[in-house]
């Protein structure tokens, strides 16, 4: 029968052979809705963390500590004790957790990238080991003794920034940087830095080294401050800027360097500013918690599933998928065995070894095949 004028046109049947078109999925939420809830939602986390320990102080309570805490606003005396838990001891500490799981979730991704290997994490590149190296060495050694406080973060920041121009230089070579020549040198100068800190605990007297490993390799925000969160913030803020204005090119490096130099990418170049952009911000974030495992290896795949692979939405909600784990993290951490506190490293792995094990199950080709 013949088209009438008000007839929609049809469109030419697909040629023999060809493969169905793809289907849009149904059901997911758009990324801006999806970055407006894990908004709302890490702010509701953030006030209950803060709210809940030893000492459990109600939602409405914490909200007016914070509100004086910002405003300087006047509060009861018999309210100092409270507030004081509030505002000096748990909010940084909430704070730097959600700081350190979104720079976590953004490296992940970047790092998966970066090598092209999706069991890549944000300390595949020697960073943990490099760092943990330099926070035993000012404890057990002294240097750096100046910075006071800040002496041990320092060190591991330089250990961190040491490890990763090694792991650098070591996988450099005519055709520059491959992403398999750069996880080898990595894993490789790992376990060297390993070996030197078991020399170090070794031949050290006492319980302190022993006691410096066990913190930067299991991880933990009981040292968290004020004056720590800021220099940690703004690295993890901005590195998360760049990544996600280098996301376009990302999706194009993870086609292959072939196929990304005849869509004009340098991937050479572009592999040289991921490296030193992931290693500054995991670098900052080692110096203040230590290495946490597993976070910047599942979320980027659990987002992944969610929203679809393209870096700019993967960047997008990674670091608050990875911010509201780390602070649900933290508070199983120093309330599950108080007074005591567990390593967030057991919770991680705990949590982050299921779960991709079930993803390796349910969605095998996310992982190199079936």
């Amino acid at each position: 029968m013949a088209r009438t004028a008000s007839s929609p046109p049809t469109a030419p049947p697909p040629p023999v052979g060809a493969p169905p078109p793809p289907r849009t999925p149904r059901g997911l939420p758009g990324t801006a809705w999806t970055v407006a809830a894990l908004s709302v939602l890490l702010a509701v986390s953030a006030v209950l963390a803060i709210g809940l320990g030893s000492a459990v102080i109600a939602p409405t309570d914490t909200l007016r500590y914070l509100w004086a805490g910002t405003t300087g606003d006047l509060i009861g005396a018999d309210e100092v004790t409270r507030y004081q838990i509030t505002w000096q001891l748990r909010t940084p500490r909430v704070l730097l957790a959600a700081t350190v799981g979104a720079g976590l979730g953004a490296v992940g991704a970047a790092v998966q990238a970066l090598v092209r290997n999706p069991l890549a994490d944000p300390f595949v590149l020697g960073v943990s080991s490099g760092a943990s190296v330099g926070a035993v060495a000012v404890g057990v050694f002294g240097v750096l003794g100046s910075l006071g406080v800040y002496a041990v973060s320092a060190g591991a920041f330089l250990g961190a920034l040491g490890g990763t121009v090694l792991v650098y230089l070591a996988s450099l070579s005519a055709g520059g940087i491959t992403p398999l020549r750069l996880v080898l040198t990595g894993v490789a100068l790992s376990f060297g830095f390993q070996a030197v800190m078991g020399v170090i605990v070794y031949f050290v007297p006492g319980n302190e080294a022993t006691s410096t490993v066990l913190f930067w390799t299991m991880g933990s925000f009981g040292a968290a401050t004020w004056g720590s969160l800021p220099l940690v913030t703004a690295i993890v803020l901005a590195g998360i800027a760049l990544l996600v204005s280098a996301s376009r090119r990302l999706d194009v490096m993870t086609l292959g360097d072939e196929t990304a130099a005849s869509l004009g990418v340098d991937t050479d170049r572009l592999r040289r500013g991921l490296f030193l952009i992931t290693a500054l911000m995991t670098g900052a974030m080692v110096a203040v918690s230590g290495a946490i495992g597993f976070v910047g290896l599942v979320v980027p795949h659990v987002v992944r599933i969610v929203v679809g692979a393209g870096h700019r939405r993967v960047l997008a909600v990674a670091p608050l998928v990875g911010a509201v784990f780390m602070v649900w993290v933290d508070l199983v951490a120093r309330v599950v065995a108080a007074p005591r506190e567990l390593p967030l490293g057991f919770i991680t792995a705990l949590v982050g070894v299921p779960v991709f094990i079930l993803l390796l199950r349910r969605r095998g080709y996310l992982f190199g095949g079936r």
